[in-house]
């Protein structure tokens, strides 16, 4: 009879534990997390730098095959 409110009365402890882990019903969650910024746009930088990457690459050729002659 003893083991049996032992069990009991830690049955008991447990379930007071867990009820109070699920919090109350009333609760509201947090609200969504808002979007990340957008990337930066992609325009006229991307064909400058195309431009000039272009041209240092005919210059040192151009100069490159001037020093071997």
């Amino acid at each position: 009879m003893h083991k049996k409110n032992m069990f009991a009365s830690i049955l008991v402890v447990f379930v007071s534990f867990a009820s109070m882990a699920q919090g109350t019903t009333g609760s509201v969650p947090p609200p969504p997390a808002p979007p990340p910024p957008p990337g930066l746009p992609i325009d006229g930088g991307v064909v400058f730098l195309f431009i000039l990457a272009l041209s240092y690459g005919i210059y040192k050729t151009y100069k490159m095959s001037k020093k071997t002659v």
